[in-house]
């Protein structure tokens, strides 16, 4: 290991029937750095992954298979990207130039490849083995993603899912001493095919975030790109110069937002949020990412003064107290300035959804003039959109009770979009989502 690293072992008998937990429980007696769980039931790599993961505290990941087809003297390797920061997780490829490799049958690294070639085609990343045994991730990292495979599925899962989250990845050669099917091996041409499912599965459904992770809203807009774009048409007309956004999450709305010829402060107050915008603005020196609790006062004493423009995207309906929140944000305008709130409309829309997704409340256009007036501001306008989808909120959460809105549904609204902003001003209905913009007196220098 590096020096100044402390090892974890977390060792789990996936059910093993040859004697191997026996020795096991004995040996952990006397290596207290050692941690063991044994299965009662065999379920797959995933399975034990899942297990071992619930229990790391370090700060990163390494998954070592049993058989030693891995050298573990090759760690140095894996954990240097990790430790420079260059990297949130590191493949160790078979098929870069490792120091040794035992040559074993053809068609099973012609599947590999195969394999490989196509989740790189479905993922867009450009990896040389995503089958690969050793993967190393930063452990909060890893605990944030959804772990849904039980088998060897976990390879093509994980790749992809690192991938949608915009994880930095690198790849590192590292030596490898394959099995025969004689000597052990268990993956077959079946796990295979199931891999390919997985691919396709984990392309259509984005399925990203632990569920107990985060801000279930943020969480769901990750696979909804067309209706972001969509939101953001709304609110780039009343951007200025100098904007902070508060609960920017993985930075959907500031990429598209931000420009490089303005300065823009995203907030954020999740670590693995955080840790996202940080890398995904990294060389954008116009982007400011700020950790900031919009709950907590002391916070916005960071965010400089004389700002054009307060931006809070889902942030109001959480809040225990919005006219506080929006007093803060008054405070570091200048005169004129503005603050610009996308809310969900409408309170007699209110709940199974809403309280499920963490919604204390929806507001009106008088709720809205009402809470500008309280922090000596005026409503500038407001304007309402996704009619449809009223109809769709009002069905699933007052008449059916639904508790959440399954991802092939998010999926299938993303992809008519385009037909719904056509048909949107047509439809005899309130919005289900409101842009409001209230003005500072006073008159902003040119």
């Amino acid at each position: 290991m590096p020096e100044g690293l402390e090892r974890e072992v977390i060792l789990v008998d996936d059910c093993s029937t040859d004697g191997t937990g026996d020795i096991l429980e004995a040996f952990v007696v006397t290596h207290p750095e050692i941690k063991l769980f044994r299965k009662s039931k065999n379920e797959g790599k995933g399975a034990a992954i899942r297990t071992a993961l619930s229990h790391a505290t370090g700060d990163f990941v390494l998954v070592q298979d049993a058989d030693l087809e891995y050298d573990p003297g090759e760690y140095s390797v894996l954990l240097k990207p990790l430790l420079e920061g260059r990297a949130d997780a590191v493949f160790g490829s078979r098929y870069m130039a490792g120091e040794q490799r035992r040559v074993l049958r053809f068609w099973h690294s012609m599947i590999n490849h195969t394999i490989t070639l196509i989740c790189n085609m479905f993922s867009d990343l450009h990896c040389t083995d995503i089958e690969t045994c050793y993967k190393v991730f930063r452990t909060d990292l890893l605990k944030s993603i959804p772990i849904r495979s039980d088998r060897f599925g976990f390879e093509p899962e994980i790749t992809m899912k690192t991938s949608k989250r915009k994880l930095r990845v690198y790849e590192v050669p590292i030596s490898y001493h394959g099995r025969t099917f004689e000597e052990g091996k268990k993956i077959g041409w079946k796990d295979g095919v199931k891999a390919l499912g997985v691919i396709l599965y984990f392309w259509l459904v984005d399925d990203l975030y632990a569920e107990n992770y985060g801000r279930q809203h943020l969480n769901n807009l990750t696979g909804t790109p067309q209706y972001i774009s969509w939101a953001t048409t709304m609110l780039r007309p009343h951007l200025g110069d100098r904007v902070v956004e508060l609960g920017a999450g993985i930075g959907d709305f500031t990429g598209r937002l931000m420009s490089r010829k303005i300065d823009y402060f995203a907030c954020e107050d999740e670590a693995v949020y955080l840790h996202a915008l940080r890398n995904r603005f990294l060389k954008t020196p116009s982007v400011h990412v700020l950790e900031l609790n919009p709950a907590a006062t002391k916070h916005f004493e960071q965010l400089p003064s004389g700002l054009d423009t307060a931006l809070a995207i889902n942030v109001l309906e959480s809040m225990a107290d919005p006219a506080a929140l929006l007093a803060q944000l008054a405070e570091k305008l200048s005169p004129g300035g503005s603050i610009v709130l996308l809310v969900p409309h409408g309170p007699a829309l209110f709940g199974s959804l809403d309280r499920e997704m963490g919604y204390l409340r929806r507001f009106s256009r008088a709720d809205m003039t009402k809470l500008f007036e309280s922090v000596g501001m005026t409503m500038e306008s407001t304007r309402t959109f996704n009619r449809l989808g009223t109809l769709a909120w009002w069905t699933n959460s007052r008449v059916l009770g639904s508790r959440r809105i399954s991802r092939i549904t998010l999926k299938i609204f993303d992809k008519t979009v385009w037909l719904l902003r056509l048909i949107d001003r047509f439809i005899p209905l309130p919005g289900l989502t409101m842009v409001a913009v209230g003005r500072k007196p006073g008159s902003q220098e040119k």
